[in-house]
């Protein structure tokens, strides 16, 4: 087993060394951000953590850990005046597994369309938004009492005014548990075909020779658009808990990520809960990469994250757990972001 260990470990070091950066070349960016305010609160190291509804998205085979019914809710003002919404729930069924649903949606506000012709246009001009959802069922499934396998399918869509760009992807993700208690998970996001944007804004009027006049030079035609490929996430992560007292347990996790869009990079988290009640978190990541001038990788610009949560048991009715999450994201400021879940 520990050669094993090894092994991994020295593949993964050798893939950090000779990583090359694709930044910018993927479509769906809003599927690289991480849902709930416990896992981001610890630097979004859990893929072998994952023990609630949004395991979903970080490893769909964590849903089996979910005892009991869960529904769960996240909501971010996210980067550039945005707002990006998680939902998911998850019902075990006993021996055949665990069923999970969710839905992630990013919205923005109106903006005035601006043209050549018109590049400021008055209050009472056009006006058009954007957005992205996403749409999953989840299914997981203890093959042993240490190892699980579970996968999610989903609709993606990205839209801009009057076009939209559609595809379908599948997350595959598994779980052991060691004899020593660690955790060992490993997921691929967003394995899909390409997207590329369609829609009446690609129609265009045609003049195929402008030095014939007379002729007809309104002939129909469509500006072509380019596909790009999904982004693609490869997660391998290590997480163990220690107690340290009657009252108190400490969680530490972290996660390697191969992606295709940028370096690979690690995340490490940890969490202090109280009497099993209060919980705080910390964390970092190193993700959101970017260019400079001479098309060099600069970054990364996702800092420390610092999280807490509280669990209370309704009378007579859910446990409901509220978590929230301030993460630091270096040129673009700061980001917030607030859940609840109930488990019935």
């Amino acid at each position: 087993m520990k050669m094993h260990f090894s092994a991994i470990i020295l593949c993964l070091i050798c893939s950090f060394i000779y990583s090359q950066s694709n930044v910018a070349t993927t479509s769906a960016a809003f599927l690289e951000i991480g849902p709930g305010a416990r896992s981001i609160g610890m630097g979004s190291a859990y893929v072998s953590v994952g023990d609630d509804a949004s395991s979903i998205y970080w490893n769909p085979a964590g849903i089996v850990n979910v005892n009991r019914p869960e529904v769960q809710s996240f909501y971010t003002p996210w980067l550039v005046e945005t707002n990006y919404y998680y939902n998911s729930a998850v019902m075990p069924m006993g021996s055949y597994g665990s069923l999970g649903i969710s839905f992630t949606a990013v919205t923005m506000d109106e903006m005035m369309v601006r043209t050549v012709k018109d590049p400021e246009p008055n209050e009472y001009g056009q006006k058009f938004d954007a957005g992205n959802i996403s749409m999953g069922i989840a299914y997981a499934k203890k093959l042993t009492d240490r190892f699980s396998f579970g996968f999610q399918t989903k609709f993606i869509q990205e839209s801009i005014w009057q076009m939209k760009a559609q595809g379908y992807a599948i997350d595959i993700g598994t779980m052991f548990l060691t004899k020593s208690n660690l955790n060992i998970g490993m997921s691929i996001s967003n394995f899909g075909g390409k997207l590329g944007m369609q829609g009446v804004n690609t129609l265009v009027d045609i003049d195929i020779d402008e030095t014939i006049y007379g002729n007809n030079d309104r002939i129909d035609g469509s500006l072509g658009t380019s596909q790009w490929p999904l982004p693609l996430l490869f997660r391998f992560g290590l997480s163990k808990s220690f107690t340290l007292s009657p009252i108190m347990e400490c969680l530490i996790a972290v996660d390697a990520i191969h992606p295709n869009n940028n370096p690979e990079y690690l995340n490490i988290g940890f969490e202090y809960a109280i009497m099993d009640m209060i919980s705080i978190r910390l964390g970092k990541s190193h993700s959101f990469y970017d260019l400079d001038s001479s098309g060099k990788t600069v970054g990364p610009q996702h800092g420390l994250s610092f999280g807490t949560g509280i669990k209370y048991k309704i009378p007579r009715g859910p446990m409901m757990n509220i978590d929230y999450v301030f993460s630091d994201f270096g040129v673009f400021s700061n980001v917030q972001g607030y859940s609840v879940s109930l488990n019935f």
